[in-house]
């Protein structure tokens, strides 16, 4: 068998903040002494070239483990966090839709590829998705338990809200999954603006408690960090602003997985998952 927890983090409109949400959630987690890994599933690879600049220098990536069956455990590299390691996109991302659609249960290849028992010390395994409902993000959804939406104080990502949660109902019904939606977070939040408290009101309404209770807050710190090849708890000082809501990003992600069955093993020292062996 495979990690313990799969959350997925998606949503098809680009610019909502997703991959600093799945970079800063993930170090967040491993930070509290959680053994974390992140898989790159977008073809642009930003969450890798944050946390692993080099990583073009790895033989093995995500996208040649779903292009030609390598084991996605042979893909998995270590990052300057420890207790977080990384399976790096690839340059050949971009092929893997193609690639899947013509092959026998397509949606379920990644699901199949984290089955793998080397990748059993994990706790928790989060998934940087492609900004669009293709057939990597659909392999996403069906190999998660989880789906954490991030959604950025704009109108247009919250009119796309629809068609992800049809998705999410059309993926339980015919591929026969029990992903759940785990929330919703506002990204890009900046009390200053009118439309912050405008788009806040509809989602609460829309979505009541399914709503995180604190959002991810305009910070030029996100903006900064992933030049620099950082986190926000590495390039921020402490008693940030963008680290508090990574914090409590970190805290409400605890509980909502403990109220769905899927407590997280208590807290450790922060030390990086033995090396896997090679196969």
């Amino acid at each position: 068998m495979g990690p313990g927890t799969t959350v997925a983090v998606a949503n098809q409109k680009g610019g909502v903040g997703k991959t600093t949400v799945a970079v800063n959630l993930a170090a967040g987690m491993a930070r509290r002494g959680r053994r974390v890994l992140l898989v790159d599933l977008d073809i642009q690879g930003s969450a890798t070239s944050i946390l692993v600049p080099n990583a073009v220098e790895h033989p093995i990536d995500v996208a040649r483990c779903l292009l030609e069956k390598v084991s996605l455990a042979d893909a998995v590299v270590p990052t300057t966090q420890p207790g977080l390691d990384l399976a790096p996109a690839g340059e050949r991302m971009a092929l893997v839709d193609l690639h899947l659609a013509s092959v026998l249960g397509r949606e379920r290849v990644l699901e199949r590829a984290l089955r793998d028992a080397r990748l059993k010390p994990y706790d928790l395994v989060v998934l940087d998705t492609a900004p669009y409902l293709g057939l990597l993000t659909l392999n996403a959804i069906v190999a998660s338990h989880h789906v954490l939406v991030p959604v950025s104080c704009e109108y247009l990502p919250m009119l796309g809200l629809k068609l992800l949660r049809d998705t999410l109902e059309n993926v339980r019904e015919q591929v026969g999954t029990d992903t759940t939606v785990l929330g919703y977070v506002l990204t890009m939040v900046d009390r200053r603006e009118r439309i912050t408290e405008e788009v806040e009101a509809l989602l609460r309404q829309t979505f009541g408690e399914r709503m995180f209770p604190h959002g991810i807050r305009v910070n030029t710190h996100h903006k900064a960090s992933p030049s620099h090849h950082q986190t926000i708890f590495d390039y921020e000082g402490k008693g940030g602003k963008g680290r508090e809501d990574f914090e409590l990003l970190c805290d409400e992600l605890e509980r909502r997985l403990e109220a769905a069955g899927r407590r997280l093993p208590p807290r450790m020292p922060s030390i990086s998952p033995a090396p896997i062996e090679p196969s």
